[in-house]
Order: structure tokens, then sequence, then C-alpha cells
């Protein structure tokens, strides 16, 4: 029997609605299914065991993903139409060789990953953004709108939060950086960690929530929750998109005003991309200090005109320059990351707003990826930084950045 006669055979196997099959676990599923399919080509014809798998991985689970999911070398997963995947391994994209068998299948793949969490996609809703249990973040483009066909593009995290020392072997950051972002951590310095699209900035940021003392509450919240904070006092909020009949959407923005209510010291927005900047920039502002959130931009200088940009998106009869006092109050620290052409994930700068000065937000270096040097050579003491701590943190930062 080929694949096609085994898949037809197993979905009229599992259509049978037998005993308990219905409400089986998934792994006790899988492997009933497997039984089955190796009874079945025993009695009928040879057929290896690969075969079978690609066959319940394709029926019970998400196809050929599936293969690519085990795979811990697999960074990212891009399905640009059912018979063509690409993968990316150490920062380098490369065609995974595999396929789905045809364009329903893919969609059918779609739609598991979907309906679990509540939402949908179909032809008035062909856009969605998901994960999957493992925490991994999935897309999903339906046709026409993916012209050649739907695709998915999947991010996975690492099963093991990285760690501050992970990310100074890997050279993403030295030492002395390092140390200061663990201390603007703890003294409880509003950090913006702005980069472009894979260049690490939540892994970053799940590192350094990791700084914030334990006896403080954070509430994250997420367009699709992808933060693995492991915190003992932490609520987790995740935004919903509207239903089919158009209705029950909650955004970052409603969410954001609602953690106000939640008692929390800190605020962890995952992504700021709309109009929730503004009061994420008012959380901060309001005795919600050592609150951490991302931005896309390529520079720091760059994440502060986003901020302008966003907040004007959510109250468009703000002055500039009252944005701009609020963001200079708002945010500390600035931390630009970014993907080299080698694939690496690095942080290139960190940058303390010091001001404002006339129309003009100020932005001071205090590190930055020196052309020839292995990591970030430190620029100078943060005025700002330093001015606003007890003299016993003043010295230690000071310790810290002139070593």
């Amino acid at each position: 029997m080929n694949k096609q006669q085994l898949r037809q055979a197993l979905k009229n196997h599992l259509q049978q609605r037998q005993s308990g099959l219905q409400d089986m676990p998934a792994n006790q599923l899988r492997e009933h299914a497997k039984r089955y399919l190796l009874d079945l080509h025993s009695q009928q014809s040879e057929v290896s065991e690969g075969a079978v798998a690609d066959v319940i991985d394709e029926v019970l689970g998400l196809g050929p993903i599936e293969t690519l999911l085990r795979d811990d070398s697999v960074s990212e997963i891009m399905v640009n139409r059912h018979d063509q995947i690409f993968i990316e391994r150490s920062g380098r994209l490369a065609d995974s060789g595999l396929t789905f068998s045809d364009e329903p299948s893919l969609r059918r793949v779609i739609e598991r990953i979907v309906l679990p969490l509540g939402r949908h996609i179909d032809d008035s809703s062909p856009m969605v953004d998901a994960r999957l249990p493992d925490g991994s973040r999935v897309n999903a483009v339906l046709q026409p709108l993916a012209v050649k066909g739907s695709c998915i593009t999947i991010r996975k995290f690492s099963a093991k939060p990285l760690t501050i020392d992970d990310l100074i072997n890997y050279k993403s950051l030295s030492p002395k950086a390092a140390e200061f972002l663990k201390l603007a951590v703890e003294c409880r310095q509003n950090i913006i960690i702005s980069g472009g699209t894979g260049s690490g900035k939540t892994t970053l940021l799940n590192t350094l929530s990791s700084f914030i003392p334990s006896n403080e509450r954070i509430v994250t919240i997420e367009d699709a929750a992808e933060l693995r904070l492991q915190h003992q006092n932490l609520v987790s909020l995740e935004a919903r998109p509207k239903n089919q009949e158009g209705k029950g959407a909650i955004h970052i923005r409603d969410l954001v005003i609602n953690s106000l209510r939640m008692r929390p010291d800190r605020i962890v927005v995952g992504e700021c991309r709309g109009a929730e900047a503004l009061d994420m920039l008012q959380a901060m502002n309001t005795g919600h200090a050592g609150s951490l959130s991302t931005v896309h931009a390529n520079t720091a200088r760059d994440a502060v005109r986003r901020l302008e940009i966003m907040v004007l998106m959510g109250s468009m009869d703000l002055p500039v320059f009252a944005i701009r006092q609020q963001i200079a109050s708002a945010v500390d620290i600035i931390v630009q990351t970014a993907r080299l052409s080698t694939g690496e994930r690095v942080v290139t700068s960190i940058d303390e707003v010091t001001g404002i000065d006339g129309e003009t937000l100020q932005i001071g270096a205090l590190f930055a990826r020196e052309r020839g040097k292995s990591g970030l050579v430190s620029q100078g003491m943060p005025a700002r930084f330093a001015a606003s701590q007890a003299s016993e943190v003043k010295e230690k930062i000071a310790q810290t950045l002139m070593e």
C-alpha cells in the first residue's frame, strides 16, 4: 500500500468512532494508529515504518512539520506552499526537502493548530497568529492572499531558556554589559529592547526578566503568548482577535489598561506595535518602574521615533513635544539587537535616554559594539541612571563600567 492508501485507510478507521477512541489522549491515539497501520500492512503488503510515521503525522499531527519541530537544531520553519518548506539552522536558510501531499493537507494542519486556541481562519479571516503547545509562535496566511498557496511561518523557541551566561558564551553580550543590564533590571530601570525581526528581542526579554526579584508581581501582555518567564508571582495576559461575527476583540491596549488594576510591580509588554505604547509609557511614569517591552527598529534613535509614531496612533491630538517629554521621563535604557550576516544574534548597543533638550530627545551611548572587537565596549558612565540611584548602587555601576 502506498502512503495515500494508508492515509485513507487510517481516516476511515478513525471515523468509525469506536468506543473510547475519540476521548483517547493524543499519545495513546498515535500508538493505536501505529498498531492499526502495522497490522494492516502485515495483512496487505510491505510498507516501511517511516511511511507509517509520515501518515500518522499527517492525519493526527502537523504533517512534515512534526519532524522539524522535533529537530532542536531548527529555529524557524517556513512553509511557502504545500510543496516547499524552508528551515533556518544557525541563522542560515535552507530547503528542508520535505513537502505536504497537497494544499488541503496543509489547510488541515493550519486548522489543527488554531482550533484548540479558540481562533479561526477561513476565507473571511485568512490570516492568524497562534502558538503551538510548546510555545512556538505561528503565523498562517491562506489563499488567495498567499498567491502561490497557503503558507505557515513557525518561530521555535529553545526548550531550555537561555541564561545571561549563555549570551556571554555566544558573544552576544560582553560580561561587563551583561552585569550592567542585570543591575539595570534590579534597580527598576524601564528598558526597551529594539531590533529587527528575528534579532533576538524576545529571547533577551526572557533573559532580562529572570533578574526581576522573586518578591515582585509581574503582569505580561502579548498579542500571542510566547514569553516564558520563570517567576512565581506571574500573570500572563493574551490579546484576543475578533470572532466570526466580527466582535469580541480584546486588544493589547485594553490589556495594558486593565493590568494597572491588577497590582503589578512590573509590566512586561511582549511587543509595542500600536496605540498601546501610550498606555505603556504612562504606566512606566505612574509607579510601575522596571517595566520592559520590545519594539521593531534599526537603531536606538529609530526606536524613539517609532514610539512617537505609535503614541500618535493612540492619541492624534497630543503635541509631539508632550509625547517626547513622556518618552524622556518614562524610558531609561534602550538595548539594540541585530542579526548579523553570519546568522549570529547580538546586542549592538546599549543607550540611555538622558532627557530632552529643546524638542530633541537626548540619547547617550553606554556600550557599543566596535568593529574588530568580540563584544560590547563601555562608552562611559550613565549620567541619568547613576544620578537616580542610591550611592551604593552608583558605586556598583561605576565599578562595573570602569573596570
